[in-house]
């Protein structure tokens, strides 16, 4: 697979969080740190909430810069940020419980993934349905948007690319439908899921909000959203069904697919001849989907937090993996090499959350109560949004967000960057901390089918055999169309007041 040079030339994500550590050394220096006093409130339910008093920052007289290493370990210098990063806080949502969570659900999901279940049932789904356009492309779509939404599918749609591809040729539509019904829709379910764990609930767990609150208004606008891009979907599929073209003229496909189609379509006939969707398959979704059942029940009935849903997922990777080993599917030894895997794909992503949380602590920290470089932008960034009023500010959450996935694709590294921002900040503009998550999500999935520092978008778009920039022709209008409507959305939570 070859890489556009966009995306060559851009730096890795570790690359740049090194020097935003640096540029936040030199700006300790610079800007003089700050605080804040808070206040306690009694909410109409009940309970009490320590919010900021925005108008109590002042000064810290005596404040001075971070240094290059301190060899006491009793503060963060520029050296010590990534150890200090990764060990700050405690397991209720702090770097360290977060970047536990993260491998512990990385490794669960390893396993399932290694079972084969999903893929089987999938496959089963295009077997069966293959001739039954009709039916096939909302149902994949659908089902697509979902895995998106319930476990942040993403990188997974490259396999599955790869099976389509031929199919949708032969059915006569091309490569960039392919890319429709399974990346694109992957990332719309993942910037509207109400229970991601590797996005949402890490940016509600660093915001200090319920894990899962405001699931409702986030179905509604899951369906919304999912709905808006299979309505696109269809209407690009009927397009080239009127063409009677396998490539759209406009947006034709480069050169080397015709041999790329040869190999996809020989690995994906033999793949849907001999798949099988077995008793095992089957017992094994079930405990999947009861499992996510679990999951939620336990954070709307019982407040589960962090550690127990990492122990929630944790079981239901040991009940699946079981089930995997009776079904003659996985040995033991499998098994544990499946969990690991899939903790190791997520090492990068957790790695990023503790770095981040490093750069906190290079600016004082995030406690608003005590002396820090970050009280003090804050402020300033406070003051500013404040002129523009509460909706306002919440658009340019939006606006912000989707300009940083540019540089930090990965969803729970841009929570871990963002969100001790974006959390406070919302406070001091009026705006409900479920807000500055809602507009984090939304920036951070929505611009995923369209950047080129998405490893994932580049990966589809090779095996379909589609380059970047004609895949931006193509995506750039229904993207702006994306962004419009998630201007709306977030302003409306604004308006009723979302939390």
């Amino acid at each position: 697979m070859q890489h556009s040079p966009s995306t060559s030339r851009m730096p890795d994500a570790f690359v740049i969080l090194f020097f935003v550590i640096l540029l936040a050394g030199l700006v300790s220096w610079l800007v003089p740190a700050g605080t804040f006093d808070t206040n306690s409130i009694t909410t109409s339910d009940g309970n009490v909430k320590t919010v900021l008093d925005a108008d109590s920052f002042r000064y810290v007289e005596e404040s001075h810069g971070i240094v290059l290493f301190d060899g006491t370990g009793n503060t963060t210098g520029i050296a010590n940020y990534a150890f200090d990063g990764m060990v700050s806080g405690d397991k209720w949502g702090a770097a360290v419980g977060v970047i536990a969570f993260i491998l512990i659900v990385g490794g669960a999901f390893g396993i399932v993934m290694q079972t084969g279940a999903i893929n089987n049932g999938i496959m089963a789904l295009i077997k069966r349905y293959q001739h039954a356009d009709n039916f096939l492309l909302p149902a994949l779509f659908l089902l697509f948007s979902l895995g998106g939404a319930v476990f942040g599918m993403g990188e997974e749609a490259i396999a599955f690319c790869i099976v389509l591809v031929p199919l949708m040729v032969a059915m006569g539509y091309n490569g960039i439908m392919a890319v429709l019904v399974t990346y694109v829709a992957t990332q719309i379910g993942f910037a509207t899921s109400w229970m991601n764990p590797f996005s949402v609930a890490i940016a509600q767990g660093i915001a200090d909000v319920p894990l899962m609150s405001g699931q409702y208004f986030r179905m509604a606008i899951w369906a919304l959203f999912t709905a808006f891009g299979l309505i696109f979907a269809l209407r690009y599929a009927k397009q080239l069904k009127n063409s009677n073209q396998t490539r759209s003229d406009s947006f034709a496909v480069s050169d080397h697919t015709p041999s790329l189609e040869f190999t996809t379509s020989t690995a994906s006939t033999n793949e849907l001849a001999e798949s099988h969707f077995s008793v095992t398959d089957k017992l094994i979704l079930v405990a999947f989907f009861a499992c996510i059942c679990w999951v939620m029940w336990g954070v709307i009935v019982h407040a589960y937090y962090i550690p127990q849903i990492a122990s929630q997922f944790f079981c239901m990777g040991i009940i699946i993996g079981a089930i995997g080993w009776i079904g003659g599917r996985m040995r033991v030894n499998d098994i544990s090499a499946a969990f690991v895997n899939g903790a190791q794909s997520l090492l990068p992503a957790a790695l990023i959350v503790g770095m981040a949380k490093g750069i906190v602590l290079v600016l004082g920290g995030d406690d608003v109560t005590s002396p820090s470089v970050l009280n003090t932008l804050l402020h300033h960034t406070g003051t500013a949004l404040a002129q523009t009023g509460s909706v306002m500010s919440a658009w340019l959450m939006l606006l912000f967000q989707s300009i940083f996935n540019f540089f930090i694709a990965s969803g729970s590294g841009q929570a871990a960057i963002t969100m001790p921002l974006m959390a406070p900040l919302s406070d001091l503009v009026g705006v409900t901390r479920q807000v500055a998550v809602l507009a984090f999500q939304l920036g951070d999935g929505l611009t995923n089918l369209i950047i080129p520092t998405s490893a994932s978008l580049i990966g589809c778009l090779g095996v379909a055999g589609v380059s970047w920039t004609t895949w931006v022709k193509f995506i750039a209008k229904f993207c702006a169309c994306l962004f419009a409507l998630a201007s709306l959305t977030v302003i409306t939570a604004v308006l009723i007041g979302f939390s």
